[in-house]
């Protein structure tokens, strides 16, 4: 599945606030989501994202965290294949956030959607074009590619972006914990 650049790099964006802001479980282990301003500041301007580089104030941070639990129940309610829920969180925050198609240019860069209002403040912003990109996703045929990984104590979430749509996990590291111990499992039942 390829989505136009500017939206798979806001599409790797919410992944990653949501992961970084959400706690639970991450490969096994408990996660507090605790990301610091710099961490989510690195993550959000990683990736060939088009925004500018911003290590979000304490308010920013912490209005963002809010946003990111929000923006989690969408992911968690398409895995339980309830999409009209996760359809109308992602409306909500679309109108909660104003988000509005706009197209923008920073510096010499080329031309691209932005989808927050002039003027938002940065986690606004970020928001409103993290469900604008959820809800592109969600109008598609591509719906059941949003995610939360299928492994053990992880509560991670993705956006399967693979050719044939069949990802169940966050990430390799979980792929091979789950494959490991389905083999370890089989070996002991066959070992009395």
């Amino acid at each position: 599945m390829n989505f136009d650049s500017h939206m798979a790099d806001v599409l790797t964006a919410t992944v990653a606030a949501v992961n970084l802001l959400r706690p639970g479980y991450r490969h096994g282990r408990p996660f507090p989501g605790e990301a610091t301003p710099e961490e989510v500041g690195s993550c959000l301007a990683s990736g060939g994202s088009q925004f500018p580089r911003h290590t979000p104030q304490p308010a920013e941070l912490e209005t963002l965290r809010a946003y990111a639990m929000r923006l989690y129940t969408v992911f968690s309610d398409v895995d339980a294949s309830d999409l009209d829920t996760a359809c109308t969180t992602v409306n909500q925050l679309m109108t909660d956030t104003g988000s509005r198609p706009t197209l923008v240019r920073y510096d010499d860069k080329p031309w691209h959607l932005h989808f927050h209002a002039p003027g938002a403040d940065w986690a606004t912003a970020w928001v409103a074009g993290m469900a604008t990109s959820l809800a592109f996703v969600l109008g598609s045929s591509a719906a059941d590619r949003v995610g939360i990984c299928s492994a053990t104590q992880c509560d991670r979430v993705f956006v399967d972006t693979s050719r044939n749509g069949t990802r169940r996990f966050c990430s390799t590291n979980c792929q091979n914990r789950t494959k490991t111990a389905a083999f370890r499992a089989r070996r002991a039942s066959r070992n009395g």
